[in-house]
């Protein structure tokens, strides 16, 4: 992967499900946060309940071919963690990367454009 690296440490990924945005299909669900990096973090997490390791391994190797497609598209400086849901297995690339492309990528800009993330900005009714 050209623009990313991988996110290891467990703060992170829980930033990203705490305070991050977040886009969703029925078997994956992508959250973003910005990480004040001129790259992208990249994390994929796939629970037991997808399977044994043979399925989960192939939702992330899946998920990682997919992201990999769209690599370009993607605005920098975000943690981006995909979350493998209960029928990702059996899905193809191909169905993931439109995903990224039709939802994902215009939700990211969506939210860079609306200041969703700005320091002081409440959330919710208001």
């Amino acid at each position: 992967m050209l623009f990313t690296q991988v996110i290891k440490d467990n703060k992170a990924f829980q930033r990203c499900y705490r305070s991050g945005r977040y886009a969703v299909c029925g078997y994956v669900c992508a959250y973003f946060y910005p990480n004040g990096t001129p790259y992208n973090r990249l994390g994929i997490t796939a629970g037991k309940k997808l399977g044994n390791a043979v399925c989960r391994n192939r939702v992330k190797r899946i998920v990682r071919a997919a992201y990999r497609l769209n690599e370009t598209q993607f605005p920098m400086g975000y943690d981006i963690v995909f979350v493998g849901r209960h029928d990702a297995a059996e899905r193809t690339s191909a169905e993931i990367e439109s995903f990224i492309s039709k939802k994902l990528i215009p939700e990211m800009e969506k939210a860079a454009q609306n200041g969703a993330f700005e320091k002081g900005k409440k959330k919710g009714k208001g």
